[in-house]
């Protein structure tokens, strides 16, 4: 069976270092993010045969046209990666109705779409899905209920799927990182953060890419969330 992957937001941050990770052993990708030539130029950096893509994730026909696409030049996808993300910091009393949406539908809603895609090839050969998450999934935090409620949604999501799937050989698994050196948090201050990290720095997006790759790869691991945060979820 060849090795083909999906990796939404594959074009920076954690998506990227998870591509990085496959590329290296040997999975043809398909690296798909809301602008073209953004795409193409990560998919670019890998080398190899591997193709970019775009697609506005909340759509439910852009969706299945782009892997309709995928299947037509890398074959069946039988690897799955949600990284694509969003956050607009707010408490919920000042939050735009705008903002609130717009993270719904990248954070919670593209990753249904794209299972829902996904699983139309996979269920004629198994396969394994990963979706990124975050431990403010189940912490959560002051000026981010919206965004805590996404990704609570997308662990929730994501257990019920493996449940619905497994009888297919189709896994379904969540990484859940704490703070990690990414667009989303460039703008804050790192010293303010670490004294509640036991590992003391901010994680990379290759900490969090390892963890995603594992969870991939693992035949017997489905349903679970894994949190990779340095320690922080026992400090909070």
């Amino acid at each position: 069976m060849d090795k083909v992957c999906a990796v939404f937001g594959g074009s920076r941050g954690i998506g990227r270092a998870v591509a990085q990770l496959m590329a290296q052993k040997g999975y043809r990708l398909a690296i798909v993010a809301r602008n073209l030539e953004v795409a193409k130029a990560a998919a670019g950096e890998l080398g190899g045969n591997h193709l970019a893509f775009s697609c506005d994730v909340a759509k439910e026909e852009d969706v299945q046209h782009t892997f309709e696409e995928m299947e037509k030049h890398l074959g069946p996808v039988n690897f799955l990666v949600n990284a694509a993300g969003i956050n607009r910091d707010s408490l919920l009393v000042r939050a735009k109705a705008e903002d609130m949406i717009s993270q719904l539908h990248t954070n919670l809603l593209g990753p249904m779409l794209t299972c829902k895609a996904a699983m139309k090839m996979m269920i004629q050969q198994g396969g394994s899905i990963v979706n990124v998450g975050s431990i403010i999934g189940f912490k959560g935090n002051v000026g981010q209920s919206v965004y805590s409620a996404t990704k609570g949604g997308l662990i929730g999501f994501s257990r019920s799927l493996a449940k619905e799937v497994a009888r297919k050989k189709i896994r379904v698994n969540v990484v859940a990182p704490g703070f990690i050196h990414t667009d989303m948090t460039k703008h804050l201050k790192e010293e303010q953060f670490t004294k509640n990290i036991l590992l003391g720095r901010f994680g990379e997006a290759l900490d969090v890419a390892h963890a995603v790759v594992f969870l991939l790869e693992s035949p017997y691991i489905t349903g679970h969330v894994l949190v990779v945060d340095g320690g922080l979820q026992l400090t909070i």
